[in-house]
């Protein structure tokens, strides 16, 4: 499996993204500039990775720009012939703007930048310690397609505290239902306001965000 990381302008999480697929999880990583097209090294055993950070400065709209970049054309092209595609952060707010899954992000209720650790679960699974570092994280969608999201089994991450519970206290921005994460209805689409790539060395006492990835590729 390759992994592709597309690099915008702005972008400040690719080499953390590279360095974690690389060195961590032993996985082939080719960096994609956002004003090249072509992904035909890719098929659809294969992902691309839009990391998180600040494409093109979140002017606008965070992610509204990026989502115009000749890249994303063919990512788009690739998701909807069933490539995989993840987007962190930024990538998520890129994916949610092209319309690649549903909802928006909005500004964090307290109108702040949030940098910390959370807790976030899949299901009924273990509490995983991730970081989180945004502005406008607050995922928001209809009731409606909050319905659908949970129907489909949709939502791959919940925020909740160290225990694995949702409350309040444990929700960092806001977010609808304590969104932390989705997928599309094809479950090739993945997108997530936490950082994985963050958490996956030892050297940074946390590697939780390994089970993030194996979750998400089945990676060993």
């Amino acid at each position: 499996m390759k992994f592709g990381v597309v690099i915008f302008p702005g972008s400040n999480c690719d080499r953390d993204m590279i360095d974690a697929l690389q060195n961590d999880l032993g996985q082939t990583v080719i960096p994609l500039w956002h004003k090249d097209k072509d992904i035909s090294m890719f098929n659809t055993e294969d992902c691309i990775v839009l990391p998180g950070g600040f494409s093109y400065g979140d002017y606008l709209r965070c992610g509204a720009i990026a989502r115009f970049s000749p890249m994303m054309q063919s990512v788009i092209d690739f998701a909807n012939s069933g490539g995989k595609v993840l987007g962190v952060c930024n990538g998520f707010q890129i994916l949610c703007e092209s319309g690649l899954l549903p909802g928006v992000l909005l500004r964090n209720s307290n109108q702040k930048f949030v940098c910390k650790n959370v807790h976030i679960k899949n299901g009924s699974g273990a509490a995983l310690k991730i970081p989180i570092a945004h502005g406008e994280g607050r995922y928001y969608a209809s009731e409606e397609v909050l319905a659908d999201l949970n129907k489909n089994n949709q939502v791959l991450y919940h925020y909740c505290n160290e225990t694995g519970d949702m409350d309040e206290s444990s929700n960092p921005n806001g977010t609808k239902q304590h969104i932390a994460g989705i997928c599309n209805t094809g479950r090739n689409v993945f997108g997530m306001m936490p950082h994985p790539e963050r958490a996956c060395s030892a050297d940074l006492h946390n590697t939780d965000g390994k089970q993030v990835f194996k979750m998400l590729f089945g990676l060993s």
